[in-house]
């Protein structure tokens, strides 16, 4: 049996109790009997083999190169391959020609050993915070009953795969919320990180002022061993004192219209956190409600950028072949002028130091999301009905890309119908590991269960 947790499967190869090639024969397996057509764009099967092939010589020799030599993952489909087109989730750059080389942080995980499996599903253009994709299909979200939910987006079928079982990392990115957004809605953990963290090299964009990567996985432990890998560290942070760990829950914004089960979801893990020794304090933060106010009176980078990129696209032939839902929203920015942008700029930092100001070394709490995964079909059907619900959907999550926040969604339990909720643990800018090592300690606190940072389960 598989152990799901990434960590436990690269411990399992260390010991060669997993042979690399056995074990993506059998993903490959498990892959081609999902009932899921829509989670992967493209299946790597040739380089899959190749490089397992490769870990497998390297685990009989003793010569592993790092933690994760011989674990599999898969890419959200912004990422280079060599030799392969990007889509970007879209059908409009068939004609590109394929990339002369891997996006630098896929060329960091093979050099870790990790074997690539495939390109996962995305909202085209990577944006939208629901999930939804006229032309790949639109992912299913596992959980819960009776009608198929959205997945999250915009790096949808990144928390499938996981939540389904049929890997244990997926790389996508987050612009205004698009690893912690699936995250949440997929019941798995998403690392955002800070800008900067990582290479941006051979990565499609959609704000390069916003954009940043992350892994998600079934466990935080998971998440900063990938950290740790790519980035040449020889370990990942420790689980840090529940003693040290000092939360900031802001009382405003992003408790406003929770479902009842996000927010007693929520409640319920900051008092286990409390009662383990973590110190919460509730302020204000009344500059949180200053950020959606600022973007609707002046626009948003994001747009500018967006529209910046895809200017010719929107309006030009290839808008009719484009998801009318994405195209609508990149146009939304025409309205911005170069005064606006400038005025948001100017705004945006003075926020991003106030902010800072008050939380300083503390770490910020509140619900990943204010509401569960929705059912596709009314979503699909009515485009106001996307846009207001979009809008919510990424309302808690893209306040940290406006002040260039790290993250971890972790698992907060469920509603009523089995749907997973999520609890955001962040920092400003720069403290990534400690708010991997926070959510080390925060994590089996937060899920209200006994598994910690392990995962010993099987896939299903």
């Amino acid at each position: 049996m598989i152990p799901l947790s990434a960590t436990e499967l690269g411990q399992g190869l260390d010991r060669a109790e997993i042979d690399p090639v056995a074990l993506i024969d059998a993903l490959f397996d498990k892959i081609a009997a999902c009932d899921d057509a829509a989670i992967f764009i493209e299946l790597m099967h040739d380089r899959a083999r190749a490089e397992a092939s490769a870990a497998r010589k390297r685990q009989r020799e003793g010569a592993r190169r790092s933690p994760l030599d011989g674990v599999p993952v898969a890419w959200k489909d912004l990422f280079d391959i060599e030799g392969r087109v990007t889509t970007a989730g879209s059908v409009v750059l068939s004609g590109n020609p394929p990339a002369d080389q891997d996006a630098a942080l896929v060329a960091a995980a093979a050099q870790a050993g990790m074997i690539s499996v495939g390109m996962l599903n995305l909202t085209e253009f990577a944006y939208s915070g629901i999930g939804l994709n006229p032309h790949y299909g639109t992912p299913r979200n596992p959980h819960g009953g009776g009608q198929a939910r959205v997945p999250g987006g915009s790096s949808s079928a990144s928390g499938v795969v996981v939540a389904r079982n049929l890997l244990p990392l997926a790389v996508g990115t987050d612009t205004g919320g698009s690893v912690r957004i699936p995250a949440s809605f997929n019941g798995v953990v998403g690392y955002k990180s800070s800008t900067g963290r990582y290479p941006m090299d051979g990565v499609f964009p959609l704000s390069r002022s916003l954009d940043t990567l992350g892994p998600l996985a079934h466990t935080v432990a998971d998440c900063a061993l990938f950290d740790a890998v790519v980035r040449g560290n020889a370990a990942a942070p420790e689980a840090m004192p529940m003693t040290e760990i000092e939360i900031i829950v802001p009382q405003t914004l992003v408790h406003d219209a929770c479902q009842p089960a996000v927010s007693a979801n929520f409640e319920a893990a900051l008092a286990r956190l409390a009662a383990a020794g973590a110190k919460i304090r509730r302020l204000p933060l009344t500059e949180l409600a200053e950020i959606p106010a600022l973007i609707a009176r002046l626009g948003h980078i994001q747009a500018a950028e967006a529209l910046a990129l895809h200017h010719e696209r929107v309006n030009g032939p290839d808008a009719a072949r484009m998801d009318a839902r994405v195209v609508r929203r990149i146009r939304q920015a025409e309205t911005m002028s170069a005064v606006d942008l400038l005025l948001f700029e100017e705004e945006r930092r003075r926020l991003t130091r106030a902010v800072a100001a008050q939380v300083g070394t503390a770490f910020v709490a509140f619900p990943t999301t204010p509401h569960v995964a929705m059912p596709i079909a009314p979503l699909e059907a009515d485009q106001e009905l996307f846009f207001e619900t979009n809008a919510r959907t990424l309302r808690n999550t893209m306040l940290g890309n406006f002040l260039d926040w790290c993250g971890v969604s972790i698992p907060s339990g469920f509603d009523a119908d089995g749907m997973p909720t999520g609890f955001l643990l962040s920092a400003v800018h720069g403290r990534d590991a400690a708010v991997l090592s926070a959510a080390l300690s925060a994590e089996p606190l937060v899920r209200g269960d006994d598994r910690g940072t392990s995962n010993a389960a099987t896939p299903a």
